[in-house]
């Protein structure tokens, strides 16, 4: 077993102890340097952290650096009260930090950086969530629903008071009856023409705008989604800019709410409820880029079809989802480095040494709890770099086509449920892997885990947006939209070519076909490929969304009522299908990233680690595979061995892994993680050492009965 205590750097001779053991590991088959092995590849920590930081690497460890203070840090154990006034003045200290305008137009002080602006913005994960979430709806909802929603006269009028913060605002989209069925919300906005204004109303209690970050305490308006009726027609969810409260903090007329009260997590952030009876505002406050109403009451809108038109409004929002798929990256990362920091030092049991405990990662079992779900994390970590570069390229206006919007969409209600129920698990695992020591809230994994729960179900729930995937999948398959030749990352939907994946990849053949001769390097030797890989993982999507088209298609002829059952009756087909897309995505963009590592060493590990990610995939659906005779018994037993190798392999560059997402102490605030647990370890360890040195140690029992 490797000392991790004494040796800690990934190039250590240890390694040829655990993943060369046989002298027979061939290194994978992407192109890497043939000399590269457990007992000499090394990762470039100093490249890799840098790699790993992206396109917005500036923005990112700006962002950190104010992060790492103080200031804006939580305080574990503070009332309610005090944790929302606390994170409402870190606003004001982002503020003036200029930590806050990145994507706001350059006339009025921003950047025009949206790609930046997010990637920041997620960074602040590290610092508390409630900060990260309570500026996300000042600046990333409300401001930004005024920014894209709104004209010129909105932002010169509305987007000072947001960007300085003289005006906390809320986002005033979910409604206690319908949440993530945005469409059928009951608010409604109707124009009178004789007054030039619209009547906001909420007209029954399920109407009520609910679960508001700002609402409770601190906002003073608020950009509320209402159904427009104007000359007796309603044409939708629009949104328009309402102001809340007066200077004293008091609701205007007709205006009222309730407190959320205390929540399962993300206690500084100030949820509540809003309602409304007979409120007026200016025709003006008419957020009106997609949709106007004249004096006379007359509509328009540029886009003629509602639906489209619908889904061009929510569309611009969609960066609340990539800001979340960002920031549970992040958390996973920091809850990895913590445990493996400690896992590495904590030692526990002398298994292999009369004298000397044993190092907790050096357990088989501590490894594939904890390296799996580092695979996983690098691999989010590289789709959310295609996610961002994406989001950037249409709301920087470079690739913002009716297509370009769509594609980022799908992409973003793909990702996003991986990545927050990813961190989610990871919290979990690594609190327990922890022990006793997880559970203390100075190591920080229950709050962490506490506050990213709602990201499972906020800025759309996880099943609902594979729904959607399902739904633009099934649309793809319709129209043969994909050209086979194309990768999945750059077209955002499945191949098509199914004979070509599966018996032109000759799959087949090597799943039924394979000769052990009791060598698990051998067996599953073509699964190490990058191409068998890639046929595999998309071959079980094709399959899939195949199977549900077909169930699918007597819904065509049917009765609506009918239909709709029959979509009911393969939601859930659906819904796995689009996570298997989903993960296809995050493989074809760790492969990708894989393709801009020159470093032999490091390209060697990644490589490892990409594989492990893949694997795994394979095998946890490795039913599936076997039921559709896609792998054979003896092969899937063969990819569960060669995981084990793998990750056994990975466990001397573990530290090094972890390392390389360049969160320091001031990020992790972890004791665990900040060394003390070596010390204490080296301490125990001389002292025995000099109790046994100096004759006087007391004889163990069962020694005598020898």
């Amino acid at each position: 077993m490797v000392d991790t205590v004494a040796v800690s750097t990934a190039g250590s001779a240890a390694g040829g102890a655990i993943g060369g053991a046989t002298g027979k590991t061939a290194a994978p088959s992407t192109s890497i340097s043939p000399g590269a092995s457990a007992a000499t590849a090394a990762i470039d920590v100093e490249w890799l952290g840098r790699y790993l930081l992206g396109t917005w690497a500036e923005a990112r460890l700006a962002s950190r650096r104010v992060a790492g203070r103080p200031e804006v840090q939580r305080i574990e154990g503070q009332t309610l009260a005090e944790h929302r006034q606390r994170v409402f003045e870190q606003l004001h200290y982002l503020v003036r930090e200029g930590a806050v305008n990145r994507a706001f137009p350059k006339r009025l002080g921003g950047q025009d950086d949206h790609g930046g602006n997010i990637a920041g913005f997620e960074e602040l994960v590290t610092a508390d969530p409630s900060l990260q979430i309570k500026s996300g709806v000042q600046w990333g909802l409300f401001g930004a629903a005024v920014l894209h929603l709104g004209t010129e006269y909105h932002h010169d009028t509305f987007l000072p008071g947001i960007m300085s913060l003289e005006v906390p605002g809320a986002f005033a989209m979910t409604e206690t009856g319908h949440g993530s069925d945005v469409a059928s919300i009951a608010t409604t906005a109707t124009y009178d023409p004789e007054a030039q204004q619209f009547v906001i109303d909420t007209p029954f209690r399920g109407a009520w705008k609910d679960y508001l970050g700002n609402a409770a305490v601190h906002g003073t308006a608020a950009v509320v989604f209402a159904q427009l009726i104007t000359r007796g027609v309603n044409h939708g969810v629009h949104a328009f800019y309402l102001p809340l409260r007066d200077v004293d903090g008091s609701f205007l007329p007709g205006i009222g709410g309730e407190d959320d009260g205390i929540k399962g997590g993300l206690n500084g952030i100030d949820n509540g409820r809003l309602h409304f009876s007979e409120v007026r505002i200016p025709r003006l406050n008419l957020l009106n880029r997609y949709g106007d109403v004249s004096e006379e009451g007359e509509y328009s809108s540029p886009i003629a079809s509602p639906g489209r038109r619908f889904f061009t409004m929510l569309g611009t929002l969609v960066q609340g989802r990539v800001s979340l798929d960002g920031a549970s990256t992040a958390a996973a990362k920091v809850a990895l480095q913590i445990a493996i920091t400690y896992s590495s030092q904590r030692r526990q049991f002398t298994a292999g040494s009369d004298t000397d405990e044993e190092v907790l990662l050096d357990y088989q079992k501590h490894q594939s709890r904890l390296i799996p779900l580092l695979a996983t994390t690098y691999a989010a970590s590289f789709a959310h770099e295609v996610l961002l570069t994406k989001f950037d390229a249409v709301f920087a206006g470079r690739h913002d086509t009716d297509a370009d919007r769509q594609d980022l969409e799908t992409l973003a209600a793909a990702l996003k449920p991986l990545s927050t129920w990813h961190a989610l698990d990871t919290l979990q695992e690594a609190r327990e892997a922890c022990g006793g020591a997880g559970f203390l809230a100075e190591n920080r994994f229950t709050s962490l885990r506490a506050d990213l729960d709602v990201y499972a179900t906020f800025e759309g729930d996880n099943h609902v947006l594979l729904q959607l995937v399902a739904k633009r999948l099934l649309t793809d398959y319709s129209k043969k939209f994909a050209k086979a030749d194309v990768g999945v990352l750059a077209r955002y939907a499945v191949e098509q070519a199914t004979d070509r994946t599966v018996n032109g990849m000759g799959l087949r053949r090597i799943a039924q076909n394979v000769t052990d001769h009791g060598s698990t390097a051998r067996s599953v030797g073509q699964l190490r490929s990058a191409k068998v890989q890639r046929a595999l993982l998309t071959d079980r999507v094709e399959t899939m969304v195949a199977e549900v088209a077909t169930r699918l298609r007597p819904a065509n002829k049917a009765s609506k009522k009918k239909a709709a059952d029959l979509f009911n009756q393969n939601q859930n087909a659906m819904i796995e299908a689009a996570r298997a897309h989903a993960e296809l995505l995050q493989w074809e963009a760790f492969t990708d990233a894989l393709e801009k590592v020159d470093e032999a060493g490091t390209k060697a590990v990644l490589t490892w680690v990409r594989d492990l990610f893949g694997l795994g995939l394979i095998e946890k659906h490795a039913a599936w595979y076997l039921i559709h005779g896609r792998l054979s018994p003896k092969r899937a037993q063969a990819v569960s061995d060669y995981i084990e190798r793998l990750t056994a392999r990975l466990r001397p560059h573990a530290l090094d892994l972890v390392e390389a997402f360049g969160y320091g102490p001031e990020h992790l605030r972890a004791p665990i993680a900040s060394g003390a647990e070596a010390e204490r370890q080296n301490e125990a360890r001389e002292y025995y050492r000099e109790l046994r040195a100096s004759g006087t140690a007391p004889v163990d029992e069962r020694s005598m009965k020898k």
